[in-house]
Order: C-alpha cells, then structure tokens, then sequence
C-alpha cells in the first residue's frame, strides 16, 4: 500500500491554509477530501462509501472546535486516526490515537506526521 491508496480528510475553515495542506498531501500522493467546517466533515465521515484513512483537523473551526467534531467522528469510526493542527500544540491534550502538529508546520514535519499516523503509507 503506498500514500496514492491513503485519503485524508482536511478539515480547515481557513481557505488559504486549507488549499496549501491540500497541495501538501497532492504532492505526497495523498487522495485528498476537504471540509471548510465540522457539519462539511461529519457529512463525509458519514458516507460510509467513502475511504478515510486519516482526518487532519484544525483545533479552531467555526461551528465547533476540533476535538469536539473529533468526539463525533469517533463514535461514526472509532478507529480513524486523528492529527490536529494548532499554533498552540503545547496546551492540547489528546486521546489515544490522536496527534497534534504546531502550525505552523514544515512540508517535512507534516510528511513524517502523517506517515507515522499512517501505518501502511
């Protein structure tokens, strides 16, 4: 299995940011799905049609906060591995499968994030 057979679901309210994550992945050879806030992101975790291999979230999001839309998408799949983005990481606490990357990142520090979230990419 290589990153062309990972999806990762970007959940991002800020366009700008959300569109250079996705350019990020792209060019890792990620398939990539996007959401501008959690109800567009709970609305693709629940098609269960749809592979997700990872959800990548910012902690700040309009409708609600991160970990909150993270506490719903793990009761639609309870083994999706979760990677928040914060420019306050320091201060997150997460539950077990879930990761936190400081914004801002690297192109590198979210390649070797991601991969390691990913067991087979």
């Amino acid at each position: 299995m290589s990153a062309a057979d990972s999806t990762i679901l970007v959940v991002e309210d800020d366009a700008i940011v959300r569109m250079l994550i996705v350019d990020v992945l792209e060019e890792l050879e990620f398939q990539v799905l996007e959401a501008a806030d959690a109800e567009e992101a709970l609305a693709i975790v629940q098609d269960s049609a749809q592979a997700i291999d990872l959800m990548m979230t910012d902690v700040g999001l309009p409708d609600m906060d991160g970990k909150q839309l993270a506490t719903k998408v793990r009761e639609l799949r309870p083994a999706l591995p979760i990677l928040f983005a914060s420019g306050y990481a320091e201060n997150i606490d997460v539950p077990p499968g879930m990761q936190v990357i400081g914004k801002p990142f690297s192109i590198d520090q979210l390649r070797d994030k991601v991969k390691s979230m990913l067991p087979n990419a």
